[in-house]
């Protein structure tokens, strides 16, 4: 066994994403304690059989490697900086792997806490859903130092198929945007697309197989199609989510003075979801307002 596979791992964040992700980690031979911060969480990580603990400060100075998975800028913050804070708790030499999709600006403040105090971070928000996390088939992409990159990659394994280096810095925040942009468009595209099909007659089983099998093909639109289908928009990612992803990407266009029109447009027809009240559902549940906007009853299986 590897000085790696016998590290100690605290995990903060046991969401959707988060608690797969910590299950995997453990199952592979790590002693694992998770962060909880109420009776829900603990039950959920004793149901795990997975150790906790209340207090970040604690969990910080017990562990050799962090894994957090949170959901935002401010829970980023929170948990890195101040006297209980992970800047202040972690051992010199220690090192974070964060997996949330957070902005750049958020990710760098974090990273210059850490590394003034010898705490290795690495930036790895990862790409999938719950059903991937479920399957440890995740898609890991990373920034910072190439050598802790390649020290932690028996981690990233047990929760991801596929894992990329993409930079020394802040790269993989910015990748992750360019991913969940052209994720969130594509499901704003193709409600568009079926309500024109739907209006002309079509079935949607129809439309998408014949979608799926032409030009236009995408992994995505077939593992979302069984879901399209039947009209159970259970969220792998909410619509929620997709809102707060298209937000820091509208803020990264703002400070940093890139134009992005049609991710401006797009964020439009997820605030039209969510005021509809599909806050929580899939993100595909655009395809459904689309068909009601358009006066269209839609057809399921």
């Amino acid at each position: 066994m590897s000085n790696t596979a016998k590290s100690r791992v605290g995990f903060i964040g046991l969401g959707k994403m988060g608690t797969p992700m910590c299950r995997h980690i453990a199952a592979a031979g790590y002693p694992v304690t998770a962060f909880v911060r109420n009776a829900a969480a603990r039950e959920k990580a004793a149901a795990l059989g997975i150790a906790t603990s209340d207090s970040i400060s604690a969990l910080a100075r017990s562990s050799d490697i962090v894994v957090s998975a949170i959901i935002d800028d401010k829970a980023l913050a929170d948990i890195v900086s101040g006297e209980d804070g992970l800047a202040t708790n972690m051992k010199t030499g220690a090192t974070l792997i964060e997996t949330s999709t957070v902005s750049p600006a958020a990710s760098a403040a974090a990273a210059h806490l850490l590394v003034a105090r010898g705490i290795t971070y690495l930036r790895s928000p990862v790409s999938g859903s719950t059903a991937t996390a479920e399957a440890a088939a995740l898609t890991v992409l990373a920034s910072g130092p190439r050598t802790a990159f390649d020290a932690m990659l028996p981690v990233y394994a047990t929760f991801s198929k596929k894992q990329y280096h993409v930079g020394e810095t802040e790269q993989a925040r910015y990748l992750k945007l360019t991913l969940n942009a052209m994720v969130g468009a594509t499901a704003a595209l193709l409600a568009e697309a079926l309500t024109i099909s739907k209006k002309g007659g079509l079935d949607m089983a129809t439309t998408l197989e014949v979608i799926n099998n032409s030009a236009v093909a995408s992994p995505l639109i077939g593992y979302k199609t069984k879901m399209l289908v039947s009209g159970d928009y259970t969220p792998a990612f909410p619509v929620a989510g997709m809102m707060k992803d298209f937000d820091i990407a509208l803020g990264v266009g703002r400070s940093e003075h890139i134009p992005l029109p049609l991710i401006a447009q797009v964020r439009q027809s997820y605030e039209a979801a969510f005021a509809a009240g599909a806050a929580e559902e899939d993100f595909f549940a655009l395809v459904r307002e689309a068909a009601r906007i358009a006066g269209l009853k839609q057809d399921h299986s």
